[in-house]
Formats: structure tokens, C-alpha cells, sequence
């Protein structure tokens, strides 16, 4: 059976073990807006499993790509090819506590490998707010969370398993041979361009507690005092509620105890209650009637109260978000974001947008991973949302003009029209990301429409 399959149905390659089968289903990611249809799909359950399926896909000439749980907006694990789905690869393969290091195998979900940790001690050293996500999909794509001295996990990565083009198994990390060092570099946030992902080592720390508090506070304050909120505490971000002066501020900072978690009924009135389901209900009444959504607005930017808990930390970094949306974010320099955001406040003003979604604004430092966001600049990402099934393509062309203005760097995961032409500017280190990917990709066996549009063929 070839790597694309041919029984029509689920079965097993001889040699590898490894299940593939003919697709005949539409895949679709998590916010429903794009679609592939796959000519098959493949579940490996372990590293020679998927080494033997790309070989045998890169001998026939189709194309191949892994996707996760399809938490990214764009089009960047579509194919018509082969398909890599990492539902067996998933588990720990080792803990070394004298190194500070854990393996993981690519298909495990972010919530699996935080719930792990916390069995044996040890957490990351920050995240970003969901955890759906598989590991290889959240640093392949460059997910962040917000911090004054860390953020991106990809920048959490002490070593890599991939397996490239030519269906080689690579183990690569710093301090080993030049070419597998620059694979590594760059792989740390690749795109899916230079291999599959097999494993990922993180480095960890023992697990710590986290005080987060959360406040109002009006834009203009906060916008005011940005850059001393940023530098103050460990973890800052925002939410700011277009259509009003509303924000809703979150600190996060270390802690000696003792935890004091939310409360059980306190927790579900605001995450689920207020974040999910009022929040959903409020968002279906605005699309129905796109004239109430200021009104709405201020009824979300208004309803949340302070609040401070102490907890472990991938309880404290992330929480549910259960309303399905779109989403584009920029990464601008940190210093321009309170102008960047006055311009954004004045656009949606002068538009007449309907924009029911809080605008999200957290920050990272400099990184020196060639296409990470942060690379070489201390970073502002501002994220803009809305509603799925809401006109969308207006507000976002909009925000996007004035992040382009100062310079931005679309996240690659989310919804964007940038193009290689734009990129290479925006990127330092871009010629270096390409350098690598035609050593170890030049036929471009896990090339898409979505990578030739942003890295060029």
C-alpha cells in the first residue's frame, strides 16, 4: 500500500505499521474557515512509523503536511496530498530533572503535557492562554503567551526530532553539527516547511505559583501607563472592548503562597458564565443586529469585576474560550503599541464597524529565532477578533493597513495578507529561514499554497 493508500479504507503499510487510508473527508479547522481535502491520510504511532510514510510519499512525488487540532486560522497545514495526523504520537518519552529537560512526543495536546509536568513537579516557564493545541502545532506556528523575559514556547526549546524530505530521522539541537544547528534554529518555529515534527524537548523548571489579578481599568490609563505595567510585572496583558473606554487588565507575577485557587462557583461565573456563555449570547444577538453591538459592548466591558487568585501556572495562563471566532494579530514594536492602538481606536470610530470582540494586546521579549515574531525586538502583539459567521474581511483589511504602517509581523497562524515580497523586510533573519529550508526541503515535499505565499517558491 502507498503512503496515500489505496484500500479505501483504514489499514496498515507492511513494513511500518503505520495506518493510512484514502480520504474521502473534508478536513476543516477549528474556526470552520478553511478546508482541504487530503488524497489521504496518515496516523503514525511512532518516529519510523512517520520516517517510512514520508519516504514512501516523497518517492511517489505527493506532497506532505501535519496538522494538529486545526487551531490556526490560515491555511498553513492544508494539503491535497498527504495528510500527517499525530493522534498516536502522543506521550512522554523522557524527564531529565538534572538538565531541566522533557521530551514529548508531537501530538500531545498542550493540557496533556501541562497536567504531566504537574504530576512530577515541574512546569513551563510560560504559555500561551488555550491549551487545545498540539505541541508541535502551537511552536511550529510561533504561539506565544505574554511576558517581560519569556513568552513564545518555541524559545522554550532545548532540542528537536524531526524527520525531513528525504524521510531521515534528525535529532537536533544547539552545539551540534552547523547544518543540524541551523535546522534547528530555524525549525524551532518552521511552518511545517523543513520536516515533521516526531518530538520536542522543553526546557522546564520546578513548579511555581502565580498570583494573577485581574482589574478594570479605563483604555486611557492603560495606554498611559503601558510601558510601566509591562515592566512592573512578569506577565501583562489586556483587553480593551472597541466601542467603549473599557479594558480588563491581568497581571500575573510569582508567588510564595499559599495557592488560593478561584473558587469553584466563583471560577464558572466568570470563565464560563461571562467568557462563554453570556459572552456567546451577546455576540449572536450583535450579529443579528449589528447596531446594537456598541450597546453590547459596553455591557461585556463592563460586567467582569477584579479579582486575584494564586494557582499553578498553566492554571493561571490559560482558560476556557469556547466562542468560535476569527482572529488576526500583528506584532509591532512595543514601544508603538499605545499609538497603533489610538489608531486603531479612532479607525473603528470613524468606520461605523460593528466589532463585538475584545481586542487583545500582550507582550514578549526579543528572541533570536529567525521567524519568531519577536525576533531581535522587544514586541507588542495586538489581536483583533470576530465573531464567526460575522463580516469580517473590512475590519480586518483595516487593522491590518496600520500594522503594516509600523512594521508589523503578521502571526503565522492567524488571519493575514501578507506575502514573501512583504516578509522578507519584515524579517531580519528571513534569508537564513530560506537558506534552510532548500537544504533540507529543495523539492518542497511539504510545501502548500499557504508557504509558497509567504516564503516564496
Amino acid at each position: 500500500m502507498s503512503a496515500t493508500g489505496t484500500t479505501g479504507r483504514t489499514g496498515k503499510t507492511a513494513r511500518s505499521g503505520a495506518r493510512t487510508a484514502r480520504n474521502s473527508d473534508t478536513w476543516r479547522n477549528w474556526a470552520g474557515n478553511v478546508t482541504a481535502s487530503p488524497s489521504g491520510v496518515a496516523t503514525p504511532a511512532s518516529t519510523e512509523e512517520l520516517a517510512a510514510v514520508v519516504r514512501a510519499a516523497a518517492r511517489e512525488g505527493v506532497p506532505v503536511k501535519a496538522v494538529g487540532t486545526g487551531h490556526s486560522f490560515t491555511a498553513v497545514a492544508a494539503t491535497d496530498g498527504l495528510l500527517v495526523r499525530p493522534d498516536r504520537l502522543v506521550g512522554l518519552r523522557a524527564l531529565d530533572r538534572a538538565a531541566g529537560t522533557v521530551t514529548v512526543a508531537a501530538g500531545t495536546p498542550l493540557w496533556q503535557l501541562n497536567e504531566t509536568l504537574s504530576v512530577h513537579g515541574l512546569s513551563l516557564t510560560n504559555m500561551g492562554d488555550i491549551m487545545a493545541q498540539t505541541v508541535a502545532g502551537a511552536v511550529s506556528t510561533g504561539t506565544h503567551g505574554t511576558g517581560r523575559e519569556s513568552a513564545s514556547l518555541a524559545a522554550q526549546i532545548a532540542a528537536l526530532e524531526l524527520v525531513t524530505a528525504d524521510g531521515s530521522v534528525v535529532r537536533c539541537a544547539p552545539g551540534g553539527p552547523p547544518e543540524e544547528e541551523a535546522l534547528f534554529t530555524a525549525a524551532r518555529l518552521g511552518l511545517g516547511a523543513l520536516g515533521v515534527i516526531s518530538a520536542v524537548t522543553f526546557r522546564v523548571e520546578p513548579e511555581f505559583l502565580l498570583t494573577a489579578r485581574e482589574e478594570p481599568m479605563t483604555l486611557d490609563r492603560v495606554l498611559g501607563d503601558f510601558e510601566q505595567l509591562v515592566l512592573e510585572n512578569e506577565h501583562f496583558e489586556f483587553y480593551w472592548f472597541p466601542h467603549t473606554r473599557h479594558c480588563n487588565t491581568k497581571r500575573n507575577n510569582r508567588s510564595q503562597g499559599p495557592a488560593a485557587p478561584l473558587g469553584r462557583f466563583g471560577g464558572w461565573v466568570e470563565d464560563e458564565l461571562l467568557s462563554n456563555g453570556a459572552f456567546q449570547a451577546l455576540c449572536s444577538m450583535g450579529r443579528a443586529v449589528p447596531t446594537a453591538v456598541p450597546g453590547l459592548a459596553r455591557i461585556a466591558g463592563g460586567a467582569l469585576s477584579a479579582r486575584t487568585y494564586t494557582d499553578i501556572p498553566y492554571k493561571v495562563f490559560t482558560s476556557p474560550r469556547r466562542v468560535r471566532f476569527l482572529e488576526m494579530e500583528y506584532a509591532v514594536e512595543r514601544a508603538a503599541a499605545p499609538e497603533v492602538l489610538r489608531e486603531l481606536e479612532a479607525v473603528v470610530e470613524r468606520s461605523g464597524f460593528a466589532v463585538s470582540f475584545p481586542v487583545e494586546v500582550r507582550t514578549a521579549p526579543a528572541d533570536d529565532i529567525p521567524l519568531s515574531t519577536a525576533s531581535g525586538r522587544d514586541t507588542a502583539y495586538i489581536a483583533v477578533h470576530m465573531y464567526r459567521g460575522t463580516p469580517h474581511r473590512e475590519y480586518f483589511a483595516a487593522v491590518e493597513r496600520i500594522m503594516v504602517a509600523y512594521g508589523g509581523r503578521p502571526h503565522w497562524g492567524k488571519l493575514h495578507g501578507r506575502d514573501a515580497g512583504y516578509l522578507t523586510d519584515a524579517y531580519p533573519r528571513f534569508g537564513e529561514f530560506t537558506a534552510v529550508r532548500d537544504r533540507w526541503d529543495p523539492d518542497r515535499v511539504f510545501g502548500n499554497d499557504y508557504l509558497r505565499r509567504v516564503l516564496g517558491d
